[in-house]
């Protein structure tokens, strides 16, 4: 009886989804985040960014050579610390460096070194050292690990990317262009849902995540316009977490910059543009809803680029990147880098920026001391392997 009425309500609900497209499309995940519980966001930049282009070495001696026409972009770039700067695409970042708000992490990146997209988003996902040695992700067992109550997370796409998917549920939502539902459909939804706690919670959730206004007649912000659609997700994003989701998923692809990377309106310059405003917008709609200075997000992607440019005016799948960490948690205005050097003896292979520093440095003290994981479930199944790594300084020490 238990499993029929179970089936019954899934049908139930995926109906309901289809129905109020235009609002959200969301799972049975239940359960919210007392007000006052930090926030986390990973951010995941799909297609291997070009840290080099995003975080440049300035200071290098070897930067200049090593880079040819890449080491100048179109406008001169932010200072950082002396050795590292921003790109000039990238002025929001560097305001909240400015505000101590945003850590940038440089030869950062993953044990795994072989250049498939594929592969290393498996990895960067599941929180391995090897491609499918984990069919779940990192994130997802981490949301479930709390010895308590699952932690409530939300993944801003149609489905749940590997990194959430775990034992518990978790929500999706993703916007449609499709017409509003009517009231009258939407009121025969809530007489048929009253009786059912689950399906009338997210029902409700529903109604309160409405698509944006005039999203399906502005061009700007139809889902094939890759920054609209950005800052919609991340508007999402800040919405869910001020509703009582402690934890969030985005995803920004249209990383892959094998031809003319330098172009002042080409894809990648585009792809730093939208970088920039979305991080701007999750931050301002977070500190619209008090929540900012509870949160920590990471940016991360799964390998960066060859140093050196190639034939076409691109660069070609690498290793070591760059990652950044943001938020009003964060104890930022720094950058973190075990340094290998740019000259072509200091390369990995005489090709890629040297990863020096595990990705799961990062990730640790965030799961650790600011979601507040036991550290032996970090140790043993979130992120098994990684208990030799010394975790990052990356937080106020106020923050949790």
């Amino acid at each position: 009886m238990t499993h029929h009425t179970m089936h019954r309500r899934h049908l139930l609900h995926a109906a309901a989804a289809a129905a109020l497209a235009p609002w959200a499309r969301l799972s049975l995940a239940g359960g919210a985040a007392r007000p006052d519980a930090n926030r986390f966001v990973l951010v995941i930049l799909r297609g291997g960014m070009d840290g080099l282009s995003a975080v440049p070495a300035v200071g290098d001696p070897a930067h200049a050579d090593a880079r040819g026409a890449l080491a100048q972009p179109a406008g001169p770039p932010l200072p950082l610390d002396g050795l590292f700067a921003l790109h000039p695409l990238l002025p929001q970042l560097h305001a909240m460096y400015g505000q101590g708000e945003l850590l940038v992490l440089q030869a950062v990146g993953l044990a795994y070194r072989d250049r498939s997209h594929f592969d290393a988003q498996q990895v960067l996902e599941s929180g391995g050292s090897r491609p499918h040695d984990l069919a779940t992700g990192w994130l997802g067992r981490a949301v479930a690990a709390t010895g308590a109550a699952p932690l409530s997370a939300v993944a801003l796409e149609t489905a749940v990317p590997l990194v959430l998917r775990g034992p518990a549920a978790v929500d999706t939502w993703a916007p449609s262009v499709l017409p509003e539902p009517g009231a009258d459909l939407v009121a025969r939804l809530e007489v048929l849902y009253r009786d059912d706690p689950v399906l009338a919670q997210a029902l409700a959730r529903a109604r309160g995540l409405r698509a944006e206004p005039g999203m399906a007649d502005n061009p700007a912000m139809a889902p094939g316009a890759a920054r609209g659609q950005a800052l919609t997700l991340a508007r999402k994003a800040a919405e869910f977490l001020q509703r009582g989701s402690q934890v969030a998923v985005l995803d920004l692809g249209g990383w892959d910059s094998h031809t003319n990377q330098g172009a002042p309106q080409g894809p990648h310059a585009n792809s730093l543009r939208t970088l920039d405003a979305m991080l701007a917008t999750l931050r301002d709609g977070l500190q619209a809803g008090g929540t900012w200075g509870r949160t920590a997000v990471l940016v991360a992607t799964e390998f960066g680029r060859e140093v050196a440019p190639n034939g076409t005016g691109g660069t070609d799948h690498g290793s070591g990147g760059a990652a950044f960490v943001l938020g009003g948690a964060v104890r930022g205005g720094r950058v973190l880098a075990d340094w290998p050097g740019l000259a072509r003896a200091r390369r990995f292979e005489g090709r890629d920026l040297r990863t020096t520093t595990d990705l799961r440095a990062a990730i640790r003290p965030l799961l650790a001391q600011h979601l507040q994981l036991p550290r032996a479930a970090i140790d043993s199944s979130v992120l098994p392997g990684s208990a030799h790594l010394a975790g990052l300084d990356l937080l106020r020490s106020s923050a949790g």
